[in-house]
């Protein structure tokens, strides 16, 4: 789990419990996936229709798969005996958890979970209670059971049902870490056969991952196993099966005496049991997998700094090679659904290591680079594991495990074509909001001091809540100071943050400062030192000279006024990108298949054809930031026919785009479900947007523009990011009217992303 350093830990736990509380409550909900609205489709549904799947079933029971959502619904299951670090909480408390786990099967692989808590601990009934339901689902994740009786119940199950199944606790983290150790082996120059290990830890998690390095080729008699009371030897008595069944003849009995000379150290335990004389007594190039959460057993900067050569992975997000089980779990069952497994065998565990092992090595996709802000991510000591952002998991993974599945004879049905499949799993990754979580996590990497205007509004405030407690920004408060802390106050928002206030004294010299440059500026356009005087006491002007004058690195304006004449302040002040004549807005729109793009959706009221390229050259450069290529539709009421004046005006935009930007994925006049649709688009084979759907959208103007993205916004059918603002020299978005808590910290997460993108470009010197 992300640790970040401002988190306030009272405000954090109520934030989760209102997030958990918000309508509807819980995380996971059910939606029908066929028509519903006539009486036909309800007859078709219900009754009298339904009896004729039934019927079919009961003829052929495999139909199920054919005629209901079985083959995409996994059961996620638990009796809440060991909840994350909590323990043996119940079944009922540990329901969050499970809808969570089922929220992550959804965004990552697309699979639907009914979350099933029973409150039943003796194993035996437990196992026929999960028996009696089994034929709902077309598979089964079992989370958060204590050992032993976990691997008893999970050994019955798979012998005893024919759907995948897997204790995530145990085979999830054994398969990620297996993969880690297979490329650090290789990165220390070591055999697996070779090596000795040191496992830390006991529990269901590390006999599943001794065991499944076991089957990699690690020798059993290299393994010493530590529990609580030390190593487990041929002295210890009382031992359960499992544990029996990795004792060893030695004389070491501490974790301080097995380290000396490992090898490997794997720990599953609890953090801060390794001291950096354990580390220094390892072997040359020592691995360390420190996977306790949210405490490493060794701590990563610590281990570093000890020993040079030590190559490390934890089980944390903020630091280098993180074994998340989230790489696994969803696409391991992506795969067995996909060709109706039996079950989950070894070969397929195995198949999943080797393709996570084997996916870190190759190229990294810029997308993924940008998603952690790095100049580069090649394969080494700090990256051996692939990243959670990688959209490749779910085709490398799922393909390999469906593959093993059918070569192992354990698939009902065959896949025959791999890249029609891949294909299938590509389309399935934008069923989601990877985009604003990579957005979120580059940020991360870099935050940048970001003023918000309008702070006393309570929405404003918890988005700066927000952005400060999980470290996307430094949130500056521009506003009305005692007022602000009356509202912080009254809210309950407790953050240690800068606040701004114009008027206050203590913004004398500044004031003094930013008129000089207002006058400046403004002078011979209509603006004498008075008025400079006194607009620098407004925080409309205020905000964007602080930003002139380098005080913050970006700005988020708007929210209780209308958006023109928030912007005007900011157009007198901050300088347009060279080239740029105006400015524009452009709105991302995150369905259900992909993120797509609306320009211009708030400045331009009747742009002209210049206006037109100018704004869809914006809108390319601006797409490609976020790793996304652009195919742009420049929008018209008819297909290439330039009979009406608008189309007119468009076709002749498009004809200057392909003669000064020839490699830009360009063309219009087209009706926007054409351009959405490959099958409408084939017939137009002249057009630069072949048979892709385009993914940016120029309107003619921009009533229609504006309209477009409000009725999406008010139907709630997508999300909705920005105004995005185009053509300025500094990042300044201005938000809409009684924009959300969310919207608020998309947009500000844009502008430290710009600002990111500004700096590296002042240092590459472009």
């Amino acid at each position: 789990m992300p640790t970040y350093k401002n988190r306030d830990e009272k405000n954090f736990n109520q934030a989760a419990l209102d997030y958990h509380k918000a309508e509807p409550k819980g995380k996971i909900e059910v939606i029908p996936s066929k028509p519903h609205s006539s009486a036909r489709d309800l007859s078709l549904a219900y009754s009298p229709g339904v009896a004729i799947p039934c019927l079919e079933i009961e003829k052929n029971p495999q139909t199920i798969y054919d005629y209901t959502g079985k083959g995409n619904l996994v059961a996620v299951i638990s009796n809440g005996t060991a909840v994350l670090g909590l323990g043996d909480i119940g079944a009922e408390a540990s329901k969050p958890v499970m809808e969570g786990k089922g929220l992550l099967f959804k965004i990552f692989a697309d699979i639907n979970v009914f979350d099933i808590e029973i409150s039943e601990k003796d194993p035996d009934k437990f196992i026929e209670i999960v028996k009696g339901i089994a034929p709902t689902f077309g598979g089964i994740n079992l989370e958060d059971i204590k050992a032993p009786e976990a691997f008893y119940i999970e050994q019955r199950l798979k012998e005893e049902l024919n759907i995948p199944l897997m204790h995530d606790d145990q085979h999830g983290t054994a398969i990620i870490s297996a993969a880690a150790l297979l490329n650090a082996l290789e990165l220390a120059g070591k055999k697996i056969d070779e090596v000795k290990m040191v496992v830390n830890g006991a529990g269901a998690a590390a006999i599943a991952c001794t065991k499944l390095y076991i089957a990699l080729g690690l020798k059993k008699e290299n393994v010493l196993m530590c529990d609580s009371k030390g190593v487990i030897n041929h002295k210890r008595e009382n031992l359960t099966p499992e544990k029996l069944d990795f004792i060893v003849n030695t004389d070491k009995d501490t974790l301080d005496e097995a380290l000396m000379g490992a090898d490997v150290f794997v720990g599953l335990s609890k953090g801060d049991v390794m001291t950096p004389d354990m580390l220094n007594s390892m072997a040359e190039n020592p691995i360390v997998f420190g996977l306790a959460n949210p405490t490493p057993e060794i701590d990563y900067n610590l281990a570093i700094k000890t020993r040079k050569d030590v190559i490390m992975a934890t089980g944390r997000s903020d630091f280098p090679n993180q074994v998340n089980n989230v790489l696994g779990f969803p696409y391991i069952f992506r795969g067995a659904l996909d060709v109706q497994a039996s079950g989950i065998n070894e070969e397929m565990k195995l198949a999943a290591v080797h393709a996570l092992a084997d996916l870190a090595k190759e190229p990294v996709p810029e997308a993924v680079i940008l998603a952690y802000n790095l100049k580069s991510l090649n394969f080494g000591r700090d990256y051996f594991i692939p990243k959670p952002f990688d959209n490749r998991l779910i085709t490398r993974v799922s393909i390999a495990v469906a593959k093993a599945a059918m070569e192992s004879g354990i698939a009902g049905r065959a896949i025959t074509d791999f890249e029609e499949y891949e294909n299938n799993l590509l389309d399935r990754m934008g069923r989601d909001e990877k985009l604003i979580r990579m957005m979120q996590n580059r940020a991360r990497s870099n935050p940048k001091r970001i003023t918000l205007g309008n702070a006393e509004e309570y929405n404003v405030l918890k988005a700066a809540q927000i952005l400060y407690e999980e470290g996307i920004a430094q949130p500056i408060l521009l506003g009305e100071k005692k007022f602000i802390r009356e509202q912080m106050q009254k809210f309950g928002i407790e953050i240690d943050v800068p606040i701004v206030d114009p008027m206050d004294d203590d913004q004398e010299e500044k004031r003094r400062e930013y008129r000089d440059t207002l006058w400046k500026l403004r002078q011979r356009k209509g603006m004498n030192e008075y008025k400079a005087k006194r607009f620098v006491r407004q925080r409309d002007y205020f905000g964007p000279l602080m930003l002139k004058h380098g005080d913050t690195d970006g700005l988020i304006v708007g929210f209780s006024k209308n958006y023109t004449s928030v912007l005007r302040p900011v157009l007198e002040v901050i300088e347009k990108e060279n080239g740029v004549d105006k400015v524009a807005g452009m709105m991302m729109i995150l369905t259900e298949k992909k993120p797509i793009f609306f320009a211009d959706t708030s400045i331009n009221a009747d742009p002209s054809v210049e206006d037109l390229v100018n704004i869809a050259k914006m809108a390319e450069i601006t797409v490609k930031t976020f790793a996304i290529e652009p195919r742009i539709a420049m929008l018209g009421y008819e297909n290439f026919a330039g009979i009406s004046e608008t189309s007119k005006k468009v076709a002749k935009a498009v004809e200057i785009l392909h003669q000064k930007f020839p490699k830009m994925v360009v063309d219009g006049e087209i009706q926007p479900d054409f351009a959405m649709n490959a099958d409408h688009l084939a017939d137009y084979p002249f057009s630069k947007l072949g048979t892709t759907p385009a993914n940016v959208f120029v309107f003619p103007n921009l009533e229609s523009a504006n309209l477009s993205y409000k009725i999406i916004r008010g139907m709630k059918v997508a999300q909705v990011v920005g105004p995005i603002l185009m053509g300025l020299k500094q990042p300044v978005h201005v938000v809409q009217m009684r924009s959300s808590v969310d919207e608020i910290v998309n947009l500000a997460t844009i502008a430290v992303l710009d600002a990111q993108r500004r700096e590296e470009m002042k240092k590459s010197g472009k």
